[in-house]
This record gives C-alpha cells, structure tokens and sequence, in this order.
C-alpha cells in the first residue's frame, strides 16, 4: 500500500475513478461492474499509473468478497439450504463437473499439461464469479427469475466446492520434485483443523458473544463485533492456506438461524457495496495489458473459448437439469459463463506449488479478467436479443368462435382478479362469459377453471355483439392496461347504455377517469388495504366493532374525498388544499373517539 503520507491521495484517485467511471459505463447501458474494471485498468501501473501497488490494493479489497459471502451464508439458513438441494447440490454438482472435465481434457490434450495441472485448470476455471454474478443479477433486477435463482444456487455450490479445490492443489503437486507428502498432509490437516475451529467457535462462542454485545446498547460497538467476526474468521482461515471468503461464509452460515442474523445483514451491507467495488477496481488495475499486446490473438482465442465452453455447457445443464426454458437457459450461461474470483485464489496456489509456469498463470489470470469485462456485454446483447418482437401466436379457431347463451355478466380479463370472479359467478351458477386477448392465458383459464372464455378485443363491436353484451346485467372490466379499460369502458357504454360497469381502477386518476365515460371504478388495492388495517387494529387492542367501525368511517370519508378531488381534478393546487383539509377532518373524526 502506498506510505502513509499518500493513503490520502490513493482514496480520493479511488473514489474519482470510480464516480467518473461507473456513471458513464451504466450511462452506455454497460453495466456497473464492467464500469469498475475500466477504471481500475485506468488508474492502474500499466495504464495511467496512478497506482502502482496493486498486490496491496488486491488483498484489501478482497475484503468486498469477503463481505459478500458472509451475506450469502446469512441468508442461507440449513432449512433453506435444504430446500434447494436439488439446485445446489444437483444441478450444481452437474456444473462443476462436466465443466471441470471438458476444460481439463482440453488442457491435457490440447495443451499439453500434466494431469495435476489441468484437474486444478478445468475445475479452477468451472467457477464462476459470485460477485459478478450477483451484482449483475441485482442491477438487471433478475434475482428472483428462474434463471437467477439457478445461478444464485449454482454459484452457492461453487463456492461450497472451493474449500476442498484449494485443499487439494497441495495434494495434486505432492508429485511434483519440490513438494514433499508431509508438506501436503500437513497443509491438508490444517486446513480441515481450521474449518473445524469456525465450525465449532461459531456454533458455541458467537452467540454468546452477541448477546453480550448487545446488552450494551451500543449500536457502534455491534457493527465493530460484526467486522471482527468476519475479517477474523477471514484472517484465520488465509493463515491455513485457504481463501478468506470461504471463511466467512461459513461463518455467515453459522449464524443463519441466529435472532441477530438481520441485525448484522445491516451492519455488513453498506461495506460490503464499497469494497466489492474495490475489487472490481483491482481486478481491472491487475490486468496485464503488456500480455495482451504482446499476444493479442493468444489471450482473446483463451478467453472466447472459455466463455463458449462453459456457455453451452450452462445451456445445457440448465435446460436439462435445471428445467428452464430456452431463453432462461440462455440468460443463465450468460451469467456464469466468465471466470470467478477463486479462480485467482486456485491459480495462485497452483503456481506457488509447481503445477504452472508464470506465463501460464499470467495468462489464466488475463483470460479470467477479459471474460468478466465480457459478461455484462453478453448480458446486454442476450437481452436485447430476446427482447426482440416475438411472432404473434396463432389463435386456435375454437377461441374465436364465440358462444353464448344469455350471459347475466361479461368479464374482459382472464388475469388474478378475473379469475376470482368467474369463479365465484360459476359457484353461484350465474351464467357469464369472459374475453381475452391472451392465448396463453386461455389456455390456462380452460385447463384450470374450465370457465367459457374466448379470444377477442372488447373494442370491436363484433365481437361485443357475438358476446351477447347487450343481453347482460353487467360488464366487468379485470385488465391491469388503465388506458385500454377507459377505452373499453367507453366504448361498451357508448354501445350499451343500459349496461352496468365495473372496472378495475388502478388509482385515483383512473378512478376520475373511469367515472366520466361512465363506469363505477372498483380500485385494486383499495379493500385489500383496508382489510390489512382492519385486522392490525384488532390485534393492537380494539375489539372486532370498534375496528371495523373505523374502517366504515374511513371508507366513507375517503369516497367523499375522492368525489371532492376529482370535482377540481385539474387544479393541483386545490388537490392538494383538499388532501390536506381530508388529513385534519379525519383527524378530528377519529379524535372524537377518544373523547
């Protein structure tokens, strides 16, 4: 690290690369990783030179890794690891596996290393990077996808099945000329020793440690006890040889069931986003650019070739053992295709062992950073592509071909709240009929509700009448387009006006705008919100009367309210007068009684 005197100087060249970089890089639509990496490759000692001490750099920011992983184990209590054992342990194992095989045969048959090299070589590089992955999931909002919980779950096991790689390079060399069998065991036994130590420490002392913490009210003091369990735990397992994120994972792990597991997700949190920006930095300041000058076709033709094998493997796994569709596949290979993080750890530890020549290891190292300032790139491109107009489905000929009996109501949408209500009608026996415009919708609606529900545009008249529309009692409109249930609404009163409608009403606006084409609005969130209340204010001390009482006031009182605003809805200013005069009357409707 630089002397004291410049620690200054480093974190402000730091900070300003960052603030220049990421904005524009998420600017260009590219991504906030691949915005880091460019500073780091910036400001680094081949470039720009404004840092130079980038192995210092390196460890610190490690720390972002660190972090991160302690935040998976919490949040992965042993009920929820059991839960996802198929992905982790099943499609993850399939993962690790085929891709380490397929990659170390090239390395042994295709570039002539010994059999230890390339076992370490193509499991090495069938890990992925968590921090890529997750943070890329996160931006692109993914994480609860099919695809990102199989990523999510694929890079879990990955980085479960780095504790035993890193103990098994040692091994792997003990047959090289420099490496003596006692050296490996003892390396082996303490690695295993210190696992055990956090296994049981964190089972038996963390706990008590605090509880104790906490009786002192201090919040500083816990988040200060939060960063000693982790970078402690850290520390302990890098003196055994192994990587310090796996330690705190495990730790992370072990306090998954503890009552201070959200307590100390939030302490770690804002940490963990600034120093895994740090290490996206030194990733990009440790790029060896002098090696990809000197041999461009040589590092670009390693890095398409990792990134190819391990999508089509991804592709593969995911459709076959992970059940996704094509696109989910496809995403998901897009995701985990770059080299990870623990792959520096693995290599690093193969080089010090014998198993690769420098240039190897520079090379790995190089091939690995270029895939992960690829990856966002091919996420944009994946995205993009399958954001490309799909051809329309062809629509069977028995959803157009209405019939009808005279229907009592008409219900346009086969969404969740149409489904509700044709249900409860076809329970009442109250003959209906529904219109949609989803294929796939119907499908569904017919194989689950066996409701009569046909394809066709409520704005066409033709269809209307084919409905029987001017035969019902009611016309209910269960679309979540505003703009296509005003349309609607008025066409079908303007056709029918005898015909009663209700229309979904997504807020107040809509509500204004659906009663001047003349339908009776029904907002979405309204009665569902008043129900959540009714039931908290039983459970804070009123009885069931009193409650539901107040929420008969307030109904009335909200629906006088939205008749007052929609009267001068085209006058902030007066909107805003009657929301604040609405918050003081009912004020003093509720004051009155207390009294």
């Amino acid at each position: 690290m630089p002397h004291e005197g410049s620690l200054l100087q480093t974190a402000v060249i730091f900070l300003l690369a960052a603030v220049l970089a990421v904005p524009l890089a998420k600017r260009l639509q590219l991504g906030a990783v691949l915005g880091y990496l460019l500073a780091g490759v910036a400001i680094g000692p081949q470039a720009l030179g404004l840092i130079r001490d980038t192995e210092s750099v390196a460890h610190i920011s490690e720390l972002g890794v660190v972090l991160l992983l302690f935040i998976i184990g919490l949040e992965l209590s042993p009920k929820r690891l059991w839960l996802m054992r198929k992905s982790v342990f099943g499609v993850g194992t399939a993962q690790v596996l085929l891709t380490g095989a397929l990659i170390g045969a090239i390395a042994l048959f295709g570039f002539n290393q010994t059999l230890p090299a390339a076992i370490v070589l193509g499991l090495g590089l069938a890990l992925s990077s968590t921090a890529l992955g997750l943070q890329s999931l996160a931006e692109s909002k993914q994480l609860n996808a099919p695809h990102g919980r199989l990523a999510f779950a694929i890079l879990l096991f990955q980085d479960i099945a780095a504790i035993p790689l890193i103990a098994l390079v040692p091994l792997l060399a003990a047959s090289g000329p420099d490496t003596s069998h006692g050296d490996s065991l003892e390396h082996g036994l303490k690695v295993f020793a210190s696992i055990a130590v956090v296994i049981v420490g964190g089972r038996y002392l963390l706990r008590p440690v605090f509880r104790t913490v906490a009786r002192t009210g201090l919040p500083e003091v816990s988040t200060a006890t939060a960063l000693l369990v982790v970078i402690g735990t850290a520390w302990l397992m890098e003196e055994a040889g192994i990587s310090m994120a796996l330690g705190a994972f495990l730790a992370g792990l072990l306090l998954a069931d503890s009552e201070y597991r959200h307590e100390l997700e939030s302490q770690i949190e804002p940490f963990k986003g600034l120093l895994l920006g740090l290490f996206f930095i030194s990733v990009g300041m440790g790029a060896n650019l002098r090696l990809l000058l000197e041999m461009p076709l040589v590092v670009l033709g390693l890095t398409l070739l990792l990134v190819a094998v391990k999508l089509v493997l991804l592709i593969g796994v995911g459709r076959l053992a992970g059940g996704l569709n094509s696109a989910s596949a496809l995403r998901l290979g897009m995701v985990l295709a770059a080299g990870g993080e623990f792959a520096f750890v693995v290599f690093k530890l193969g080089k010090d062992q014998g198993l690769f020549d420098t240039q190897t290891y520079d090379l790995l190292l190089m091939t690995i950073t270029l895939s992960m300032a690829i990856t966002p790139l091919l996420m944009i491109g994946c995205a993009r592509a399958l954001k490309r107009p799909q051809p329309a489905r062809e629509v069977p000929e028995q959803y157009k071909q209405i019939h009808t009996d005279a229907p009592r109501v008409v219900i346009v949408g086969m969404g969740r709240m149409g489904q509700i209500v044709a249900r409860i009608l076809r329970a009442q026996k109250i003959p209906f009929i529904a219109l949609e415009t989803s294929v796939d919708a119907i499908e569904m609606t017919r194989m689950f509700e066996q409701v009569p529900v046909f394809y066709g545009d409520p704005l066409r008249p033709e269809v209307l009448h084919a409905a029987k529309v001017g035969e019902a009692e009611y016309f209910i409109i269960t679309i979540d387009d505003p703009e296509a249930a005003i349309h609607t609404a008025a066409r079908v009163k303007r056709l029918y006006p005898h015909l009663k409608v209700l229309a979904r009403a997504r807020n107040r606006q809509h509500v204004h705008k659906l009663v001047d084409v003349g339908a009776e609005p029904i907002r979405e969130t309204f009665y569902s919100s008043l129900e959540m209340t009714r039931r908290a204010l039983v459970g804070l001390g009123l009885s069931d009367e009193q409650a539901a009482d107040r929420i008969k006031r307030f109904t009335q009182h909200d629906e006088e309210v939205l008749v007052a605003q929609g009267q001068v809805r085209d006058d902030r200013a007066k909107v805003m007068q009657t929301a604040k005069e609405a918050r003081v009357e009912l004020e003093r409707l509720f004051d009155s009684d207390a009294d």
